[in-house]
């Protein structure tokens, strides 16, 4: 089946957040590769963000609803334009880049239900838990400021008494207006990206 691209040529995505106890999160191994990211995947034509997610839950990390608490998603579609070199020239229609509907989840079952092998073609060789931010660290460039609006905007529903502050590596200008974090590259790009 193939994903949702719009008329401006976004590909509809969903991106999911999945916690534990800790207010730690999952960070997935790409297999074969050494980047690390959140599970995440397109939305089909007729399928609802929420569906999607549940769906490339079980594909990405073989958890099913039962397995976990929805908690709360972001309001709207968070956008980010991939880099010239990332877009498919030849594909119609072109995908210029991702919107994505980002969800938070907390692990209701054992974290020995995680399983990266129910897809033929697994997307994960490994994963982690790891502190709040760390993602944004450690996945591709031109997905950083996409990650920091949805954690941002996400944070309070998992840390009601505060969000753990930026780490020691947040650029000055995430710390100075966290809610104008520029989506990298086409809306006024920053230096890290």
């Amino acid at each position: 089946m193939t994903d949702f691209i719009d008329a401006e040529g976004f590909r509809a995505n969903v991106g999911i957040i999945l916690s534990n106890e800790s207010g730690r999160v999952m960070l997935a191994g790409r297999t074969g590769r050494r980047g690390w990211q959140f599970p995440q995947g397109g939305v089909h034509p007729g399928e609802t963000p929420q569906a999607a997610m549940f769906r490339e839950l079980y594909e990405e990390v073989g958890l099913q609803s039962r397995d976990v608490a929805l908690i709360t998603q972001t309001s709207d579609w968070l956008r980010y334009r991939l880099p010239p070199r990332f877009i498919r020239r030849n594909s119609t229609p072109r995908c210029i880049g991702q919107k994505q509907i980002w969800f938070l989840l907390r692990l209701l079952a054992d974290e020995q239900a995680v399983r990266l092998d129910v897809s033929s073609r697994p997307e994960f060789d490994r994963w982690r838990w790891v502190d709040y931010w760390r993602p944004v660290k450690e996945v591709i460039y031109f997905k950083r400021t996409v990650y920091v609006r949805a954690l941002q905007e996400l944070a309070p529903a998992l840390f009601p008494e505060g969000a753990p502050p930026p780490p020691g590596w947040w650029p000055k200008h995430w710390r100075s207006a966290p809610d104008r974090v520029p989506l990298c590259p086409g809306e006024g790009r920053p230096a890290e990206c």
